[in-house]
């Protein structure tokens, strides 16, 4: 029997947020790739981890569409390592017909293969992408390429595109980037590109799950990666021990049993929204409070979390103004003074990093 509080406190350690240093090249999280939506994304993810990231670029990191079509970071040398994981190569057939939505359906009527159409798509994308090009453009040309089974006419554009799943996850099949820092998304060829021939266990993403979003079922996983659970479950790791955590009976990496028994996850982080430390997919276990989940993860507009040592106490959201800043906290519970002087500590290192100043935390009664 794992108790909830031992289950955080091995995630704060296995996602290294108890840690003050660390470099691009130990960052666990940049195995199954950091989310990078919104102004709080991928780098603030890793500066919570103690990553310098001022002189971050894309000589060091590579951002690709992936788990569940979401921009996500990862080392730049991994690229090949990333391309062969599920991340981005469907398990199956029936799982890209999962992974893409509504886009299977029209494509089965036409009897067109799931896989056999994000390897056109991705053909199609490469031929595109000779140069940097603008997101809307290779969609455009795409869409005068292709078959009606890959388009939907969109209504707030009033014209035809290619569907967004398959667009996204062909991406990497095609061996295309998004450059950083581009709204709208510019893609290119990534230099030298070249799938790996077999998946390294540390990029698999179930395994990968499992070490740092653990104990889970498959179940959990499946829904992370957006997958079905039968393929998941078939992929499933032989060295894992059962847990028991909440009277599920969940999974765990063998070689990570004792570090979860002896997990004391300390510190203090005010984590993204889309922080891989919220993205676990058993949200009773990180707030057991149904009004709390509702608060964290609505369906528009989350907020951040507020966590101090091991657990989720509050939200928090940024007010900015011109060059200033203040962040807004709803406490959970009552904060001690210790707590409060370490969250406007955050603030602070969350200011800098967005290079605002910090006029003020706001801890709403």
């Amino acid at each position: 029997m794992v108790d909830r509080h031992q289950v955080m406190s091995f995630r704060v350690r296995a996602q290294q947020l108890d840690r003050s240093e660390g470099t691009l090249a130990d960052t666990a999280i940049l195995d199954i790739g950091v989310q990078n939506t919104g102004p709080d994304g991928a780098r603030w993810a890793l500066a919570a981890r103690g990553v310098d990231v001022t002189a971050l670029s894309d000589e060091h990191v590579v951002l690709l569409w992936t788990v569940r079509g979401a921009p996500h970071l990862y080392r730049r040398a991994d690229v090949g390592a990333v391309a062969a994981a599920a991340a981005v190569e469907p398990f199956s057939d029936a799982d890209a017909g999962k992974r893409i939505y509504d886009a299977s359906k029209p494509l089965k009527a036409a009897g067109i293969g799931n896989l056999a159409a994000l390897d056109e798509v991705a053909d199609r994308m490469r031929a595109i992408v000779t140069a940097p090009t603008v997101k809307g453009e290779v969609s455009g040309r795409l869409a005068t390429m292709l078959p009606d089974p890959y388009l939907r006419f969109c209504r707030p554009c009033d014209a035809t595109h290619v569907y967004e799943m398959p667009f996204r996850l062909a991406a990497v099949r095609a061996g295309l980037e998004l450059d950083l820092d581009t709204s709208p998304p510019v893609l290119r060829r990534i230099t030298g590109f070249r799938k790996a021939a077999v998946v390294n266990d540390r990029f698999d993403l179930v395994r990968a799950y499992l070490r740092l979003l653990g104990p889970a079922t498959p179940k959990q996983v499946a829904d992370y990666l957006d997958a079905p659970s039968k393929d998941v479950k078939a992929l499933w790791p032989d060295d894992v021990v059962e847990v028991t955590v909440d009277g599920e009976v969940r999974s765990l990496l063998a070689a990570d049993e004792e570090a979860l028994e002896s997990a004391d996850g300390t510190g203090t982080r005010l984590l993204g929204p889309y922080d891989l430390f919220l993205q676990a997919k058993d949200r009773a276990t990180l707030v057991p409070d149904a009004s709390r989940a509702k608060e964290l993860w609505p369906v528009l507009g989350r907020p951040g979390a507020v966590l101090v040592d091991g657990e989720l106490v509050g939200a928090w959201r940024p007010r900015k103004s011109g060059r200033t800043f203040t962040v807004a906290v709803q406490p959970w519970q009552r904060l001690s003074d210790a707590a409060r002087k370490a969250i406007t500590a955050q603030a602070e290192l969350l200011a800098a990093h967005r290079s605002v100043t910090l006029t003020g935390v706001d801890f709403a009664s």
